[in-house]
């Protein structure tokens, strides 16, 4: 990544000056799999640590703490009500994981797919929206080049770096982050953790 880290440096003084307060790049990844989808539809309309909270509890009841759609396909709607998901989040973990038990979604396939690609697939099931899958793109699939645009801790990051009076509608983030490209996952990054804590900000509704 330390290309990525020079070009941003390079491509844009803001981004060089949040680079220096942040520190290295040391993203996290996560597994390419249904586990990946499951928490990110956990996290919708939650604040991380009420979302982190939720899916610990999901990987507990599960055999083995694996999230897998056999899994959740197998334990009944109360008990994961019980766990505190609500009703329409049940259904859009369960209407993933037919269509992933079932072939109509091949993950496997889609790592190798294009980032449009990966899109229409997985927004053609319930519950998944752009945001669900700029975050399987940058975390999972490891893509370099993903700019989260209606994501609400990117939008408050700009407007803080970038001295914008209101908060920067997704064009605006666009527009901002033309000189990142293409590494625009790495400069994701870093406008989140400019946030330190995440200042308490929810991810926005897929």
């Amino acid at each position: 990544m330390r290309k990525a880290v020079a070009h941003l440096k390079k491509a844009d003084p803001v981004m060089a000056r949040i680079i220096r307060q942040v520190g290295p790049y040391r993203i996290e990844y996560s597994p390419p799999d249904y586990s990946t989808i499951a928490r990110c539809i956990v996290y919708q309309q939650l604040s991380g640590k009420a979302a982190a909270r939720i899916y610990r509890r999901l990987e507990a009841a599960l055999p083995g703490r694996r999230v897998t759609p056999e899994a959740v396909l197998e334990t009944n709607d109360e008990k994961l009500r019980e766990l505190g998901l609500s009703r329409q989040k049940i259904a859009y973990l369960k209407d993933f994981a037919r269509a992933v038990a079932a072939g109509e979604i091949d993950l496997d396939a889609l790592r190798r797919a294009p980032d449009e690609e990966v899109m229409r697939a997985l927004t053609s099931r319930k519950g998944i929206g752009p945001w669900t899958v700029h975050m399987y793109l940058i975390f999972a699939l490891r893509r370099p080049d993903v700019l989260p645009v209606g994501d609400l801790g990117i939008r408050v990051a700009v407007q803080r770096a970038y001295g914008f009076d209101e908060l920067p509608a997704p064009a605006e983030v666009e527009r901002v982050g033309r000189p990142w490209r293409p590494y625009a996952s790495a400069a994701s990054w870093y406008l989140w953790r400019s946030l330190g804590d995440g200042a308490g900000l929810d991810p926005v509704v897929d």
